[in-house]
Formats: structure tokens, sequence, C-alpha cells
């Protein structure tokens, strides 16, 4: 917790160099950040180096399906107005990636963690945080993550006890769920737009009723909770129910989604909500995510997108049709191997924009527009996708190592 000064040992403080120069090597050489394999050979020379990394910090675990990386960065943005902040801001979000991140926040006073959702407990009883954020629970990378009711039985039970304040989504069952094990829950009304993983009770399995904005199971009794914060439209209201406006440069409901629960968070370490929502008007874009580049003469918006609800979540902020769209989606290991929730994406509200595909998933992805009755043409590569686009900007909306290839190509 924070407040611990006590200097690192001796075996601790070598694997912090070693971990630094083993992520130096891995940037000369071209591969990417070394946050990665400079956190895992920092682990293994000192397998607790995590938690004494984090022993003078007061730290926020940030979870989720989908939102966790610019949530993190709206947090840490907020936060900033209390006190110096480590963070890590382009999501490496793992153990290894999240000791590196620690390791350069010698002179921070918080520390705001985004963690990837199967190492969330793990990472919580490694960091003692003082604030965990639950976002969100949805299908994705099911041959990794597994069914997402697992998963929330997971941060049940591994967050049992937990003396951290966990702000949760009050609109998600599973989150509801997952977080209720816990003593000290703020609740949020941040929305759910994708609802297609909780008809299903997570407590005894019935079938859950959603009346308008409410939710409940007929069959145990398990029910909304009552937020004490809400998005409500471009504002927040807070527990006193003062409403205060959201001005964002980032687009769509989603990120003032992100950025209620952010609000939330920053208000427990005594951030006032003005405060917070006026320092969030920062952030611009998240590793890349809603840029806008510029590619072959044309104005390109790069958009991530890796699951069905991330995909019906960013079809609702791009432009209106005749706007062309590019869609790519591979299926490497960073993204999962199934391909199966391309079928549960809706692809009718994509009617009326010309569509060119691309990815090493094209012909997974052709299949599905092609039964949607959607018209699109299959490009080899990003290039002639741009150049089979009409004008106007382009909307590129890619899956997890889609979007990586992108920002390369295009030099971003």
């Amino acid at each position: 917790m924070a407040g611990n000064s006590d200097p690192l040992t001796p075996r601790a403080k070598l694997a912090v160099t070693a971990g630094k120069a083993v992520a130096a090597a891995s940037r000369a050489a071209g591969r990417g950040s070394g946050s990665v394999i400079g956190g895992r050979v920092a682990l293994k020379l000192d397998p607790e180096l995590l938690h004494r990394l984090a022993a003078h910090l007061d730290v926020t675990l940030v979870s989720a399906t989908n939102g966790k990386t610019t949530t993190t960065r709206l947090i840490a943005e907020a936060l900033k107005a209390a006190g110096p902040v480590v963070s890590n801001a382009l999501g490496a979000n793992m153990p290894a990636g999240i000791t590196s991140a620690l390791a350069a926040g010698e002179d921070a006073r918080y520390g705001v963690i985004e963690v990837d959702e199967k190492y969330l407990v793990g990472v919580a009883q490694a960091t003692e945080p003082k604030c965990i954020a639950l976002l969100n629970l949805s299908r994705d990378q099911l041959d990794r993550a597994a069914e997402t009711r697992m998963l929330a039985e997971a941060w049940r039970e591994g967050l049992a006890g937990s003396k951290a304040v966990i702000v949760a989504n009050a609109d998600d069952p599973l989150v509801v769920w997952a977080a209720s094990s816990s003593p000290n829950v703020i609740w949020v009304a941040a929305g759910q737009m994708w609802k297609d993983d909780a008809w299903s009770c997570p407590s005894c399995g019935g079938v859950m009723q959603r009346p308008g904005d409410d939710w409940f199971c007929g069959e145990c009794g398990f029910r909304r909770p009552t937020p004490s914060w809400a998005l409500s439209g471009d504002h927040v209201l807070d527990p006193h129910g003062s409403a205060w406006p959201i001005h964002l440069q980032l687009p769509g409901r989603a990120n003032k989604a992100n950025a209620a629960s952010s609000a939330a968070v920053a208000a427990v370490f005594g951030v006032p909500p003005q405060v917070a929502l006026e320092r969030m008007y920062q952030v611009q874009a998240v590793a890349g995510r809603y840029d806008v580049v510029q590619f072959q003469g044309r104005d390109l918006r790069l958009l991530l997108a890796k699951n069905p609800a991330g995909w019906l979540e960013t079809f609702s902020l791009i432009d209106p049709p005749p706007t062309p769209v590019i869609l790519s989606v591979n299926a490497r290991s960073a993204d999962g191997t199934d391909t199966s929730w391309l079928w549960d994406v809706d692809y009718t509200r994509l009617t009326g924009h010309p569509i060119c595909v691309i990815g090493d998933r094209k012909l997974d992805l052709a299949v599905r527009l092609e039964v949607a009755n959607q018209q699109f043409q299959v490009c080899e590569n990003l290039d002639q996708a741009v150049q089979m686009s009409p004008p106007g900007r382009i909307e590129v909306i890619a899956n997890y190592t889609a979007f990586q290839d992108l920002r390369r190509r295009v030099g971003n």
C-alpha cells in the first residue's frame, strides 16, 4: 500500500535492471516495446517483484472484456490531479507487462493498471489494490479465456473479502454477480449495449427478465443493485445527485460510460468529478485507437474491436452511410484462433456502407457477410482496399493483430 517507502531489495534491484536492459535490447532489435520480455526476465529473477514494486503505490486495477485500455487512460489522467501516476498505458496487461510498467514508476504515488480478465485475481493478490474497476464481461477469445460465467466465477471467488473498493457496472449481471462477493462495492449505471451473454442468471441459471434498463432473475431474486453513480446522456450523476458534463475527444457512448466509471474511481482517491472529467478531455487516442491517419491521400480512422460486443459498439460510432468501411480480421494466438464469434455480430448495421474485407481470415468474414446480405469486396491488402473504396473518410475496423498490422502499414 502507499506509504511504504522501503527500498527494493538487492535482488529486486537486479531484477529491475536486468528487465530494463532486456527490454532496451528488444526495442533496439525492432521487436516491439520489450515490456513483456523485460518483465518476464525480471519476474524470473525475483518472483515477488510485482508485489515489491506496488508496495509504495495506491493501486487501481481495471479489468473488462472491452474498454479497459481506454478507461485505464482516463483514470490515470484524472488521478494526475492528485499526484504522479504510473500506468501500463499501452495495454501490456499481463503480469510481465505490468511489472515492466511499475518498474518505471519509482516516483509515482498512484498506479493505474489495466489487467487481462484472466489474470485479475492473481494481480490483485500481488498488488493489494485500493480500488478495482470492473466494467463488463462478454464472450471473447473463447479458446483462451473460456466461457464468460466461468470467468465471472473466478472473479467472484478471487475477490471475496477483498479490502479494495470495487467500482462495478450495475447494468452487467455477470459483473454484478462477480463483484457481490466483496464487502465494499460502488455501483455505476454505465449501461450494457451487448446483452447476449447476460440472459441466463449467473447465480442460478434461470432466465433473466430485462424490463427497460432494469434486470432481475424471476427464479432466485438476483437483481440489479441501485447505483450511486450513473451515466445520463452527456452527464455523470454523482451520489449527491449533481450532474457533471462529459467533454471527451473520444467518440461514442461507450467512452462516456468509461468516463462515468473513471469519475467514480477518481472520487475514491479524493478527486472531485468536475476535476476528473475536465482532465479526461486530454485523452485523444489510446494506443492508436480512434486515430485519423493519412494513407494514399485518404483519411482513415483506425478503430479496434475484437469481439461481438466491441464490434456492436464500434458500428454505433462510425459515420453514417455511404461512408466506406474496411473490415480486417486475423485469428492469430493473440486474437484467439476461434473465429466463430464472427457469426454473433449483427452486420445489418452496416447496410448502405461500401465494405472491403481484408486480413488473414477475410474469407471467413466474407462468408458471414454474404449470409447477412451485405454488399462487399474481398481485397488482398489495405492498399487495394483503400484504392477500391469510394471517396470520403474511411472507417477501418480491425481485431487485435489485424489492428497492429494496419498501424505498421500506415506508419502510426
